[in-house]
């Protein structure tokens, strides 16, 4: 995926969260907006965002490597 030079914010997050979120592992979908929490960073914000950014598009190979990373970046802490 590119670098993108736009900042996303919380909200922006979570719209693109539920328009992705039928399409999204349970185990990533569950708990995602309290996983989410309001005091992740803009680097952060922007990632989510854009791991979530046409996951209904993406191939199986490309929505395993979205999914791990989620999962990753969800369970870290601050």
């Amino acid at each position: 995926m590119g670098k993108c030079n736009l900042d996303h914010s919380l909200e922006d997050v979570l719209k693109k969260f539920e328009t992705q979120k039928d399409f999204l592992p349970s185990n990533i979908r569950e708990g995602f907006l309290a996983r989410l929490g309001s005091s992740r960073n803009q680097e952060t914000l922007n990632e989510i965002f854009h791991l979530l950014k046409k996951y209904d598009l993406a191939t199986e190979e490309e929505r395993a490597a979205r999914d791990s990373e989620l999962e990753r970046i969800l369970l870290e802490k601050e």
